[in-house]
């Protein structure tokens, strides 16, 4: 439990700070100028990973691992899905409003057993099923009652849009139970798999950025740093914070699972929020209350139901144990 909760509180610190960067990063004028390149964005951030990565497997003097020909394919084709999830999401803005988009978002939960269940028939205890309906109703509620900021949500809902939603949940989905199967198949540590799948989509990236006739990104990006220096470290940045967020996210991923995983990330929002009433001074209505308590009952529950199964398998043990000892007696 201690380990949980130091990947819980390095995710959250890495990915609040990461966050923070990004909006700077859009949002700051360099000279009058902003920076926009955010497909050169992802490749730096997969390069600093593929770093980061490779330092802590080579300190931690752990390999790369054996790669074989189905390992590689799957990581190929985790790495495109996940490559393909994000521009999907950013689609859906053109055609939903962004409250609409974090509603669907806060759901994440379900497609990935949904995913796990379709891809490779895992099937989950029955308490995790009910500790994912409260917490993904919860995060829900506590989305669709936050007060709209002026100005926001004025793009229109459309079919197309809640299609292009739906997929991207559904590829997120995938990655992650293609993740999991990856760790049991194959036996890589969590550093092993970071490595591999930044390394995949750097290539992935700097192929698209290079060969794409259609988009000058890679050299409009590379003339901007050179004119607006600056910007270089907000860029180094935030790729360090991302590379160091996914040691917690990968080392999470390998020991927890990837539904204890996105039940960290699903909720942190929402702990940045509450975290900001107590902060700022804001105040929540009493449903998003409600929603807040929803959450962390859903999560309360699955620990206490885990707890009573140790529980009860301790004592099963024991009891076979006593019996079995009463038994060699006799036969004495």
């Amino acid at each position: 439990m201690l380990r949980f909760s130091i990947c819980v509180i390095g995710i959250y610190t890495c990915f609040l700070t990461w966050g923070v960067v990004q909006e700077r990063l859009s949002s700051t004028t360099y000279d009058g100028a902003r920076f926009k390149h955010f497909v050169f964005l992802n490749l730096i951030q997969s390069l600093c990973a593929c770093l980061v990565s490779y330092v802590y497997l080579k300190v931690r003097r752990v390999g790369l691992g054996r790669y074989s020909r189905p390992l590689v394919r799957k990581y190929v084709e985790t790495a495109i899905i996940h490559a393909i999830a994000p521009i999907c999401g950013y689609q859906s803005l053109r055609h939903i409003d962004y409250p609409t988009m974090i509603l669907g978002k806060s759901c994440k939960l379900i497609p990935v057993m949904l995913m796990h269940w379709v891809l490779y028939r895992r099937k989950f205890q029955w308490f995790k099923y009910l500790s994912v309906a409260i917490i993904t109703a919860g995060v829900s509620l506590f989305m669709f009652l936050h007060p709209k900021k002026d100005g926001k949500g004025a793009a229109a809902s459309s079919l197309w849009g809640l299609s292009l939603l739906a997929l991207n949940l559904i590829m997120d989905g995938t990655t992650n139970s293609s993740q999991d199967h990856i760790f049991q198949s194959y036996k890589v540590t969590g550093q092993q798999m970071m490595f591999s799948m930044n390394f995949m989509s750097v290539i992935l990236h700097f192929t698209y950025l290079s060969l794409n006739p259609f988009t000058l990104e890679f050299s409009s990006a590379v003339s901007f740093i050179q004119a607006h220096p600056a910007v270089l470290q907000h860029i180094l940045l935030f790729g360090f914070c991302g590379a160091i967020g996914q040691i917690f996210i990968f080392y999470t991923l390998e020991n927890y699972g990837s539904v204890s995983l996105v039940t960290v990330t699903v909720t942190r929002k929402l702990g940045t929020m509450v975290l900001s009433v107590f902060w700022f001074g804001h105040r929540l209505s009493f449903g998003q209350w409600v929603a807040v308590g929803m959450v962390f009952a859903g999560i309360g529950l699955e620990e206490y139901i885990k707890k009573l199964d140790k529980l009860k398998e301790k004592v099963d043990k024991s009891q076979t144990d006593h019996l079995l000892g009463k038994g060699r007696k006799g036969s004495v």
